[in-house]
């Protein structure tokens, strides 16, 4: 199993401080979490049902149709690759680890790649995978430019898929409404921009014949009925998303400040979270947490990503520790 964020637990015993005493930004995800919806007993009672809502729901507010409901949007990185016959797939690094592995796993070859190679390359991939905005640097690639490399891919039977799991706070740069075209697949996380990661939710927006064929092999029942409450309240609720989009982006900036105060400026980020390239990156990582704060540590290139402090003492308490490494530093 590959490394990730969130893994609180095993920083609790292995620097022994107790779990309540830790400030944990070592995942993307708003620390806001919205209201849970009061649950009918029904949707505990019963196997879940599609189109029970959550789906009309889903489409409006990703304003894109068709789409299929499932765990988490991992469960379709994990089923994707074997859709396919095996081919070349390229993949924009670094980026979420699941998908190269993924598709390495299905006996796929992979292509490792930064943007500025992917024009000399397209033609000769059958599938092109990115992160938008990546994971873990915030870069962004701009619709013009993921469209046009879509039309490439889907002239030869292609596939173009683009995960917006960190999109939610800048739809309008969202290729999302285009993905029921032959060769563009889009994959949005649920639980990142609702606070809510524990639900796991996601979509895949693509068109008809894929979905068909991804429901087939994830199989039956695969969203929980709660789950499916759940998301529709929160899909519904307009005013709040545009609450969080803005809190996002303000704590996100003030973040940014923070970091670069530190005199540790950011090389990326986006309103979810913010990137910062380091070679002590590993150094910094160990002094945090045993100050009870966790981040996400990257090997390659050696960088730290910084999850948003929910209030303002958290933001104080990341201040306060980044001063004590600069006085240790210097």
């Amino acid at each position: 199993m590959l490394e990730h964020g969130g893994r609180l637990l095993r920083a609790v015993k292995q620097y022994a401080i107790p779990r309540e005493q830790w400030l944990d930004l070592s995942s993307g995800i708003a620390p806001w979490p919205y209201p849970i919806p009061s649950i009918p007993l029904e949707a505990w009672a019963r196997l879940p049902e599609t189109e029970d809502g959550l789906e009309t729901a889903a489409r409006q507010y990703y304003g894109a149709q068709p789409l299929l409901a499932v765990a988490g949007s991992q469960a379709a990185i994990q089923a994707l690759p074997y859709l396919r016959p095996s081919g070349r797939v390229g993949v924009l690094s670094p980026c979420y680890a699941e998908h190269p592995h993924a598709w390495a796993r299905a006996g796929h070859t992979l292509v490792e790649l930064d943007e500025s190679k992917v024009e000399e390359v397209l033609d000769s991939l059958d599938v092109l995978v990115l992160v938008n905005p990546n994971n873990p640097t915030g870069h962004r690639v701009t619709r013009q430019r993921l469209l046009a490399w879509h039309r490439r891919l889907a002239e030869r039977g292609g596939w173009l898929l683009v995960d917006e799991a960190f999109m939610d706070t800048a739809p309008e740069h969202s290729v999302v409404e285009q993905a029921g075209q032959p060769g563009l697949i889009v994959l949005r996380s649920f639980g990142k921009f609702f606070g809510l990661a524990g639900v796991r939710l996601g979509f895949v927006v693509a068109q008809a014949d894929v979905l068909r064929r991804l429901a087939e092999a994830l199989g039956p029942w695969t969203v929980s009925g709660p789950t499916r409450v759940l998301g529709q309240a929160c899909f519904a609720d307009d005013a709040a998303h545009k609450a969080q989009i803005a809190r996002c982006a303000q704590a996100s900036q003030r973040l940014a400040s923070l970091l670069d105060d530190a005199g540790l400026p950011p090389s990326g980020g986006c309103d979810l979270f913010q990137y910062v390239r380091d070679e002590r990156a590993a150094h910094l990582h160990d002094f945090l947490a045993r100050r009870g704060i966790l981040v996400r540590l990257f090997e390659q290139p050696p960088a730290l990503r910084f999850g948003l402090p929910a209030t303002a003492a958290d933001e104080l308490r990341l201040a306060q520790a980044l001063a004590d490494y600069q006085k240790e530093s210097a």
